[in-house]
């Protein structure tokens, strides 16, 4: 096995969240700078983060709570077609 070609491990790097929470980890890097973290993520807050600049979210919201409110079309039965014998 070839020595010296892995990069150093730091057992203690300091991982920094946008969030202002610090931790750490085992890591190649002694100090890591994220913007989200388990402690302000969405997925694990249960909290509602939108990002919405050109009003896209409410165009949305807006178009399902129409569709919602048109009553559905009934569609005609489909016709099978007769084949066309030759005499």
């Amino acid at each position: 096995m070839k020595s010296d070609i892995h990069p150093k491990y730091f057992n203690k790097a300091q991982v920094k969240c946008g969030c202002g929470k610090t931790f750490t980890l085992g890591s190649t890097t002694e100090k890591i700078e994220t913007e989200i973290c388990s402690n302000c993520h969405p997925f694990y807050t249960g909290k509602e983060k939108l990002i919405d600049t050109a009003g896209k979210v409410e165009k949305f919201k807006a178009r399902r709570a129409k569709a919602a409110t048109m009553p559905r079309g009934v569609k005609k039965p489909r016709v099978k077609k007769t084949k066309k014998t030759k005499k």
